[in-house]
């Protein structure tokens, strides 16, 4: 099996250094931030451990910013979300997880749509 590389996209990122400076005095941020570290090793050991999102849902800014075709959702604690996008590497035999969002359900249900 190939090796998978994990990979933040910006914005997912700017939340993750968010969890990592929260985590030292808010519960909530430590047990999302623990989280987002468990699913990134399972992510890893399994790359298609997430939930698969039809193509069809998969929202516009996603497909137009980062050229994807694929998307998956894992659930964190405290009903956060995490997406994610595979993708192969041309220079390299590796598969990458390239995570696009960590956010939290009510951003996660308004970017998708749902109410």
């Amino acid at each position: 099996m190939k090796p998978v590389k994990i990979v933040l996209s910006p914005e997912a990122e700017e939340v993750y250094k968010y969890l990592n400076q929260e985590a030292s005095h808010s519960k909530i941020e430590q047990s999302i931030l623990n989280s987002v570290n468990k699913k990134k090793e399972l992510i890893k050991a399994n790359p298609h451990y997430g939930e698969p999102i039809s193509k069809d849902k998969i929202p516009q800014e996603f497909k137009q910013k980062y050229n994807i075709n694929n998307l998956f959702w894992v659930e964190l604690s405290n009903r956060w979300r995490m997406l994610y996008s595979l993708t192969n590497d041309d220079n390299q035999i590796e598969i990458i997880a390239f995570i696009l969002d960590i956010t939290d359900h009510k951003k996660y249900d308004k970017k998708f749509g749902y109410k």
